[in-house]
């Protein structure tokens, strides 16, 4: 391989492992790259009846659909459609020519990179995103760390130390109409990525292929990968 054409792929790698960063911190993937988890601290607050009757309506919302725009810890943004189905499935389609898509099936996670042939799948249950897809949001254990009720605003923070360590998941809520606004994650050094969702709506039926995840590609891309 000759200089150009190495200082090329270099790049290209290095670009990748940029991007799926982002989308790793964004999703509440990039914990399960560490070497283990920490202990989060017990929960002591104690949520209103308001907080939890947001939080059962949100949990009633079957499915969904919208644009979303996702701001990383160093200022990056991305968008694009998202789509949600409870429990457990949910689908990111990312603006631009990668083709990039993020999908769970309600039981893995996959990051599909079509224009790089890159897939990387990851366990729904050791994610936060496990938590905003639940069939229901349970604020009475110990899951809560933090609830937050302004005029404009309610804001829930939930943690599972068994799930994934210090990393923490903020929703924020309408405390009006009861829709989620955005969430953020907070990983276990303490940066924050957040996804804002807008022009949503409630009660869509989707065809199930939405959320397939091609089980073959990734073992195929993966096992030229690792020739």
């Amino acid at each position: 391989m000759n200089r150009n054409a190495s200082t090329s792929s270099f790049r290209m790698q290095a670009g990748r492992r940029k991007f799926v960063g982002i989308m790793l911190a964004g999703l509440g993937l990039a914990t399960l790259q560490g070497a283990g988890f920490g202990m989060v601290t017990p929960a002591s607050a104690v949520p209103s009846d308001t907080a939890q009757k947001i939080a059962d309506h949100f949990a009633g919302v079957r499915t969904m659909t919208g644009e979303f725009v996702q701001f990383g810890p160093r200022g990056e943004q991305t968008g694009g459609k998202f789509y949600i189905e409870r429990p457990g499935k949910i689908r990111f389609n990312y603006e631009g020519s990668s083709g990039f898509k993020v999908i769970s099936d309600g039981q893995s996670v996959v990051l599909d990179n079509k224009k790089l042939n890159t897939v990387d799948l990851y366990p729904l249950s050791k994610t936060p995103l496990k938590l905003l897809l639940d069939e229901r949001i349970d604020l009475s254990g110990d899951k809560v760390r933090s609830v937050k009720e302004e005029d404009d605003l309610t804001t829930i923070q939930l943690a599972d130390k068994s799930v994934f360590g210090n990393s923490t998941i903020t929703m924020m809520f309408d405390p009006k109409s009861y829709e989620l606004r955005q969430w953020t994650i907070t990983d276990a050094q303490g940066k924050d990525t957040t996804v804002m969702i807008f022009n949503v709506r409630n009660g869509v039926t989707f065809d199930q292929d939405l959320f397939k995840i091609d089980y073959r590609r990734n073992l195929e891309v993966n096992r030229k990968k690792n020739r």
